[in-house]
């Protein structure tokens, strides 16, 4: 069975590559690979200004209780003198605050822990216990921020989300205010796909095979040399593997941080996705040590071709 083996070193770095990373739906994996929790409830919201919101200690009791996804726009009234302007949606803007209270257990010390939000509209500022995160002027992306060095393990956290969608007009139509999109709380070992870390091509596909083409990028936080291994499956949608495999050993090393890699996989008699069809494979993409998975990272994949042709057009 073939692998990619690589040592976890300081010195050199494979190609530079674009990868993109899906993730699709909530799984949560056993403790020693990474864990997607989804960080949807119980979020406390505030409309309008407020001073030190950031603040741990602040009191919140009075604020709406409520889940995300959420947008304070549409709960507004409709008016052609909203700012927004009719072209906007004609609805309030203006700036809201979002705070929730968690633990993270003591048993994830050790591991590395980001907050990952798939939109905020706009203009966002994220404290967490504290400790302003960063700032996010767009709102139309999804970001992440890694919480790690500023958490209590096994005590209680505050993440605090200021937003600000006062500006207006700013939008050719209607934009929402708020979290708009889900939340999720990761917690990864220190190697570790990196995030949006694989980007899965199919350059030939016909009837008898497609061609998988699998890049990777691996994450080295632990500050330690080490030899690990990939492995990658691919699923079918019923959950039976119909591929495995990998890439000759590789003499070249980690950087501190990020490895780069890329691997052919092959499907025999795939079934291509349609819109009338939308048949979905599955790739797993494993970083072992030894014989422990330290990672784990799923990649949905849909195998399709199109055509330009002189006389019929695209298809």
């Amino acid at each position: 069975m073939p692998f990619i083996k690589f040592p976890l070193s300081k010195a050199g770095k494979l190609s530079g590559l674009l990868f993109i990373a899906i993730l699709l739906g909530l799984k949560s994996f056993a403790q020693q690979t990474r864990q997607i929790l989804d960080f949807d409830k119980g979020w406390r919201f505030n409309l309008g200004q407020v001073d030190n919101g950031q603040k741990p200690g602040w009191n919140d009791a009075s604020w709406r209780a409520l889940n995300l996804p959420h947008d304070w726009s549409i709960e507004g009234k409709f008016s052609k003198d909203n700012p927004a302007t009719p072209e906007g949606g004609a609805l309030p803007g203006g700036i809201g605050w979002y705070r929730k209270t968690f633990t993270v257990p003591a048993s994830s010390k050790g591991k590395l822990v980001y907050i990952d939000f798939d939109g905020i509209y706009q203009k966002s500022d994220v404290w967490v216990n504290g400790h302003h995160l960063g700032f996010r002027p767009n709102g139309y992306i999804s970001f992440r921020y890694e919480l790690t060095p500023y958490l209590n393990f096994g005590g209680k956290n505050v993440i605090a989300v200021k937003v600000d969608n006062a500006v207006q007009p700013n939008s050719r139509w209607y934009s929402g205010s708020g979290i708009y999109r889900n939340v999720w709380l990761v917690t990864t070992n220190k190697v570790a796909i990196d995030h949006w870390g694989t980007y899965v091509t199919t350059p030939e596909v016909n009837n008898a095979a497609a061609t998988v083409n699998l890049k990777i990028r691996v994450r080295n936080n632990s500050g330690t040399n080490g030899t690990f291994t990939i492995k990658t499956l691919i699923y079918d949608a019923v959950g039976k593997v119909v591929s495995t495999g990998g890439a000759i050993p590789s003499k070249a090393n980690l950087t501190d941080t990020i490895s780069e890699t890329g691997i052919n996989l092959t499907v025999k008699t795939p079934q291509l996705w349609s819109v009338e069809n939308p048949y979905l494979y599955k790739v797993v993409t494993q970083v072992i040590s030894g014989k422990a998975v330290v990672d784990e990272y799923t990649t949905p994949l849909g195998i399709r071709y199109f055509n330009f042709d002189a006389d019929k057009g695209f298809s």
